[in-house]
């Protein structure tokens, strides 16, 4: 019992809660310091701030008044432009101003002269403006003297309506009534605009000048003349009536050929006919034909002076010259000395000497024109495919199926020199240029090579200035037309193969033949007339195909 009763009271929890209570307040005695310490810096910075934004007002201030001191001048300057444009209106008030809007009645006559006075251009502009004002119209139309009506009921004319009577007014009214807001806009008529009192400009050395100017633009016609040479690109062009649309043939059309002196053309086929026409690309109007009995043409040509037509056969040792003088048609059975199994391709010199007849085996056939007999015979290595004469006819080009080309000389027969054509595998065709510049050289490959009559009687292996390769099958013919601007390459083994290339740039003109459109199909012979104002193209339909060039005004 007595052991109970001594134990002790717990009175270390009571100290215990004495010291939390002291712990508790401490901080809040501590944190009042800090407090004060944040609301004085606030009130630093916010000091700081006021500072600082009245040095940046008093800055601004400073420099305001830099700009209002350098301005002024160009303000007086703005201020001078606009009463020149505008009158004085800029110092009347605005309300003033919409009130004379409004206000149908003018102002009084001495208030429009003293406006016009303040006003007024100076006088270099008003020099400068009479100089325009003073030039005549350069014609008067009659339809613009005629009076025409406007509708006024429309919305944005009804304003100028006075009653509703005017719902139709003539352009001189009109006119008038704009002129009269404008004036009472304007508190007048301003100086620029009173053409009746403006001074007259003094003329002046240039006045001749403008006189003849004044004189140009009195009449009317074609100022610009076309260009001598031919332009690269597109070729002018329309499409005529076929050359022998009177007479088509029955049948492939082997010739297609102008008259050398005269504005006819020639065609000839395997219908066995020969026939001419009258070129005028209207209705091109049939003149004569000729029928060969049981004799397809191969080829037909007209002699230099134009009174005979040659056409050798198919599968004939003979030929036929047709005489159009005489109108007589005489066959030559057998040239003395030429043995050949078929005559088909020939030749007729420029100087109307010569005819070239192409042989079997390589042999060249040199014949006199006027007597039809055989002169001499020449030897090419292989088959000779193709031959021309120079212009001058002292020349001959003979191109052989292996791709060699040999030059002839016309008086001794000897063989100049010889070349290879670049790249070719087999000759097709040859021509030479009308100005002797230029020899084209068409191979089975479809490559037309353009090469300088120079370069070619020098070098065993001369190198083209012009490589065409826009045919993809072969080049059965090429020629050029007399003005050494334009080589024609065609090939007869596919439709629409021919085209036309731009000598001096030798680019090929874009727009013939017509894209996506058949109109040549296989091109059998083609020629320029004498002036290169009409192109013609032969085809297997039997037409002859008529272009006329607009470059030249000339048959």
């Amino acid at each position: 019992m007595q052991r109970a009763a001594a134990v002790p009271a717990p009175r270390p929890r009571l100290a215990e809660k004495k010291k939390k209570k002291k712990n508790m307040k401490k901080p809040v005695k501590r944190l009042q310091p800090r407090a004060e310490d944040a609301a004085a810096k606030r009130a630093a910075a916010a000091a700081a701030a006021t500072e600082q934004a009245a040095k940046e007002a008093s800055r601004r201030a400073r420099h305001l008044k830099a700009l209002g001191r350098a301005s002024g001048a160009e303000q007086e300057e703005l201020e001078e432009l606009e009463e020149l444009v505008f009158g004085d209106s800029l110092n009347v008030g605005e309300d003033e101003l919409l009130q004379r809007l409004a206000d149908p009645q003018r102002l009084k006559a001495t208030e429009r002269k003293s406006l016009q006075k303040d006003s007024s251009d100076s006088e270099v502009e008003n020099e400068a403006k009479g100089k325009i004002l003073s030039k005549k119209p350069a014609w008067v139309d009659e339809d613009d003297e005629a009076e025409e009506n406007v509708d006024m009921t429309h919305r944005y004319r009804k304003d100028f309506m006075k009653s509703d009577a005017e719902k139709i007014l003539t352009k001189k009214k009109l006119k008038r009534r704009l002129e009269e807001q404008f004036q009472r806009a304007m508190g007048g008529v301003p100086a620029w605009a009173d053409l009746e009192n403006r001074k007259k400009p003094k003329k002046t050395a240039s006045d001749s000048d403008s006189d003849e100017d004044d004189d140009l633009l009195c009449r009317t016609g074609n100022f610009i003349s076309n260009s001598e040479s031919l332009p690269r690109g597109i070729l002018k062009m329309t499409t005529c009536l076929p050359a022998n649309h009177e007479r088509f043939a029955n049948g492939k059309l082997a010739t297609v050929q102008f008259h050398p002196s005269a504005q006819v053309v020639m065609t000839a086929g395997h219908d066995r006919s020969v026939s001419l026409f009258q070129v005028d690309g209207i209705k091109n109007p049939r003149i004569q034909s000729i029928y060969l009995e049981s004799f397809p043409i191969y080829k037909a040509c007209f002699s230099v002076d134009g009174e005979q037509v040659i056409a050798t056969g198919t599968h004939h040792k003979m030929f036929f010259v047709y005489d159009m003088m005489s109108g007589s048609i005489i066959p030559i059975q057998k040239v003395r000395g030429v043995e050949e199994r078929f005559l088909r391709n020939f030749e007729v010199s420029p100087d109307g000497s010569f005819m070239l007849l192409t042989g079997t085996s390589g042999y060249l056939h040199l014949l006199s024109m006027k007597t039809k007999e055989l002169i001499s015979t020449m030897k090419v290595n292989g088959r000779c495919t193709a031959s021309a004469f120079t212009p001058d006819s002292s020349k001959i080009y003979s191109y052989s199926k292996e791709g060699e080309v040999f030059i002839w000389d016309v008086r001794s027969r000897k063989c100049l020199h010889k070349f290879e054509d670049e790249g070719c595998l087999e000759g097709k065709c040859i021509a030479v240029s009308k100005n002797n510049q230029y020899v084209a050289c068409g191979s089975a490959s479809g490559v037309v090579n353009l090469y300088t009559t120079d370069v070619c009687l020098k070098e065993n292996h001369p190198k083209p200035v012009k490589a065409i390769m826009n045919l993809v099958t072969s080049a059965t013919c090429v020629t050029f037309n007399p003005t050494t601007e334009i080589l024609a390459v065609a090939s007869r083994e596919t439709d629409e193969a021919v085209k036309l290339v731009h000598i001096p740039s030798y680019t090929v003109f874009s727009n013939f033949p017509v894209f996506r459109r058949k109109q040549i199909y296989l091109a059998q012979s083609m020629d320029f007339s004498p002036r290169s104002g009409f192109f013609s193209v032969a085809n297997n339909k039997g037409k002859a195909l008529l272009f006329r060039l607009k470059h030249y005004s000339d048959f």
